[in-house]
């Protein structure tokens, strides 16, 4: 299934998966993320929005929108079936307003998690060294503080533990000023995960997982984001 719908990506000439098709990839790969779905009308978003639970976050779906909430293209704190509708059509009009050649597939509905400490994951390609991986604090607080460490891919579990103790922000994770510690184990085992996912898919030029909410007895992925790239032999 993961490479179908990678091979699907490449078929349309497209180098970047969805948020729904780079989440269904990487819940293939063991990764826990917060599953998003298509809805193409908003009678489908609010039946989608009653199965998955209140409150709920939409996202437009378009191969030419990047950044989504730069385009009005992202509400969250959803509580009832008739906001969800009614945010679809806030959304797709807005969409198509900033970006009017752009394609609409619809709008990811998904489950609005509750919060924890954010921490970011993500892979680029290194012209030397090949696939690289990066951990750090996730939010704006990686674009603020530039706290984040790297190793090259394949990690193992040494590698996975000194990334995490690496970064300035440690603290935050060990529970700062009574705050509740993050879930480390399952930290590390995430890191393993993204740098076995990555190792098996020579394709995939860029991954971002941001934010990843760290909770004392998990993690969560919230968004995520895959770009394809050439594969050399």
């Amino acid at each position: 299934m993961q490479s179908a719908i990678i091979e699907g990506a490449r078929n349309e000439g497209r180098t970047l998966l969805t948020e729904i098709e780079a989440k269904q990839v990487l819940e293939e790969a063991g990764v826990p993320v917060s599953p998003a779905r298509l809805a193409k009308t908003k009678d489908e978003a609010a039946k989608m929005a009653d199965t998955l639970g209140y409150p709920i976050v939409l996202k437009i779906v378009s191969p030419q929108i990047t950044h989504k909430s730069d385009v009005g293209g992202v509400v969250l704190n959803l509580g009832s079936a008739g906001e969800v509708a009614a945010a679809f059509d806030r959304i797709v009009a807005s969409a198509k307003q900033h970006v009017p050649d752009a394609t609409i597939d619809g709008v990811a509905v998904q489950r609005m998690e509750k919060q924890g400490i954010e921490v970011i994951i993500g892979m680029t390609k290194d012209p030397q060294f090949g696939p690289v991986l990066m951990f750090g604090l996730g939010g704006v607080m990686v674009e603020i503080l530039k706290d984040v460490a790297f190793r090259v891919v394949p990690i193992n579990e040494r590698d996975a533990r000194q990334m995490i103790n690496e970064i300035k922000g440690k603290p935050l994770l060990d529970g700062y000023r009574g705050s509740e510690p993050a879930d480390i184990g399952s930290l590390q085992e995430l890191l393993l995960k993204v740098s076995s996912f990555v190792e098996q898919h020579p394709e995939i030029a860029e991954l971002d997982l941001n934010p990843v909410f760290a909770y004392k007895d998990g993690v969560k992925a919230v968004d995520a984001r895959i770009v394809l790239g050439e594969v050399h032999s």
